[in-house]
């Protein structure tokens, strides 16, 4: 047998060996479920910037109703403006820190909206005005799909961060550097979206 024949043997051999090990041990796992937690997560921030693009004409319309409440406005408008100052890098799924002030950032816009359509309750102009209420239903189905994603992308994570801390794929993490992924922390969520009580009995101001 050549030697040049025994080289590409040896190279063969070689690159089956690499592939049964580095199969074995999750590196395809970690390729796959990395690609799967970046697609989850582009799909929320989609949702995201949903939500923001229709707050423009959303404040538009309710500019209409003269006596509207300009502090609940405000708010709506300011929680935009920090909500999307925040530039969704790749790096930031890798940023438990930048993570959180993004999560925090969306989650006061959320609050925002809600209580802006709560409020929006109190006025008869605003409740008959198909405008408005088109935005409405739309923005309520833009927060269920932003609920969707972001089960999604914890699901996303949850699975790579498994696979990142089992024995012995953590040891192929090592290697390559594939760290456990930070999630969504948001316990107080909850309280930070529910639209405030809006007493209808009341008159606007």
């Amino acid at each position: 047998m050549s030697q040049r024949l025994l080289r590409n043997l040896s190279r063969l051999l070689l690159g089956l060996a690499v592939t049964f090990v580095l199969g074995g041990c999750g590196y395809n796992d970690f390729q796959r479920l990395d690609e799967q937690t970046k697609a989850a997560w582009a799909e929320v921030l989609n949702q995201y910037q949903r939500r923001a693009d229709l707050i423009p004409n959303l404040v538009n319309t309710v500019k209409g109703e003269a006596d509207f409440e300009q502090e609940t406005l405000t708010r709506v408008i300011e929680a935009r403006s920090r909500a999307t100052a925040i530039q969704a890098t790749p790096e930031l799924l890798n940023d438990p820190q930048a993570l959180q002030r993004f999560q925090q950032a969306q989650g006061q816009l959320g609050g925002a909206l809600s209580r802006l359509l709560a409020v929006a309750e109190n006025y008869p102009a605003l409740r008959t005005n198909q405008g408005f209420q088109d935005l409405r239903v739309q923005l309520e189905g833009t927060e269920n799909r932003i609920t969707v994603a972001r089960n999604k992308y914890i699901a996303a994570v949850r699975e790579y961060n498994v696979l990142a801390r089992s024995f012995p794929t953590n040891l192929t993490a090592m290697v390559f550097d594939y760290d456990p992924k930070p999630g969504f922390t948001v316990a107080n969520e909850d309280e930070i979206a529910r639209p405030p009580s809006v007493d209808f009995g009341t008159s606007p101001r």
